[in-house]
């Protein structure tokens, strides 16, 4: 495995101070101390190659586990193995090997062109010029930003800005890419080449390890998800599996021809077993989550079409939004 956590914890120790002059007096000589369970023995593994969404809710847990995957923090206990060598006890060989993109920090200098933020990291990692010139080229040229990359990196926009971001943490061809919210405030059309191109680079054997609660990205890019919550791995498997983690529960909108749960005053009634009304668009058009291992499918069409009439109907996988925030609830 290229990346090996085993049984990691990390406890922070706070002090209260208090808020009232009188315990504020009395925390100069003494305060209470409080520990915080960021991490409580979490394991996992990811393979060279594979594309992980690593989620999780603030406060989950989520970031310090990066932040030591990354060799920035040091944790409390357990072990850490990643390529063979423990983050924090070995820095420099390490970032060698890794890189990061951050959508809410810039690594690129703000006055001057990113070409020459790229030269400055050609420097920092000692590429020698040939691989420099072809990987910027091959890059540039998948992200379309050749003629961008020579403006100040003010002048440009947050799309244009984040392809650049990509280069610069892909020249020294990192075997490691680490991603924090990478398509944050993107339009459409930026996020779908940023996604693509993260997908090309894994193909070629960079192994993704993707943090965001942006989930569109998620669905899209991750085979794999592993969700933390309140210090520990809640979930830890593929996007189907995760959908399938709640029951067999699909989303079913109908279009009647009379109200559909509904008397003839207008008053709710209650739905058939297994079936939950998520939305009413009008007294004619429901959206409802019904759950197929207590009701099948072709019951709730028959009970709706023999009850209200039927105009239109749809259905729809559970929505990954709606399995995350179950997870999180649970966890």
């Amino acid at each position: 495995m290229q990346i090996t956590v085993e049984a990691l914890t990390k406890t922070y120790t706070t002090w209260n101070r208090g808020s009232t002059f009188a315990e504020v007096v009395k925390s100069l000589v003494h305060r209470n101390k409080t520990e915080v369970h960021a991490l409580k023995g979490i394991d996992f593994s990811i393979a060279e190659g594979e594309l992980v969404g690593f989620l999780g809710p603030n406060g989950a847990g989520k970031s310090t586990t990066l932040k030591i995957l990354t060799g920035v923090l040091f944790p409390t206990s357990g072990r850490v193995s990643v390529m063979d060598v423990c983050p924090w006890k070995d820095r420099k060989r390490y970032v060698a090997g890794i890189g990061a993109v951050f959508g809410q920090k810039s690594q690129l200098v703000w006055d001057i062109p990113p070409v020459d933020s790229f030269l400055m990291n050609q420097a920092i990692y000692r590429i020698p010029d040939a691989d420099f010139k072809r990987t910027m080229d091959r890059l540039t040229g998948m992200l379309d930003v050749r003629t961008q990359m020579n403006q100040p990196t003010r002048n440009l926009s947050l799309g244009e800005r984040m392809k650049c971001e990509f280069i610069m943490a892909m020249l020294h061809n990192p075997r490691i890419v680490f991603l924090d919210e990478p398509t944050i405030g993107l339009d459409v059309i930026a996020k779908d080449r940023i996604r693509e191109f993260i997908q090309e680079m894994n193909k070629d054997g960079v192994t993704f390890i993707l943090t965001t609660h942006d989930l569109g990205d998620v669905e899209r890019l991750a085979r794999r998800v592993i969700v933390v919550n309140h210090g520990s791995i809640v979930f830890d498997d593929g996007i189907a599996q995760l959908k399938r983690h709640f029951g067999a529960k699909k989303i079913v909108s109908a279009a009647t021809l009379s109200p559909c749960l509904c008397d003839q005053a207008g008053s709710e009634l209650a739905p058939p077993a297994g079936v939950t009304l998520l939305n009413r668009l009008s007294a004619t058009d429901v959206e409802l989550e019904c759950d197929t291992s207590l009701m099948a499918l072709p019951d709730l069409i028959g009970h709706i079409t023999s009850r209200y009439g039927l105009r239109d109907l749809s259905v729809q996988e559970l929505p990954i939004e709606t399995v995350i925030k179950e997870i999180y609830n649970r966890g």
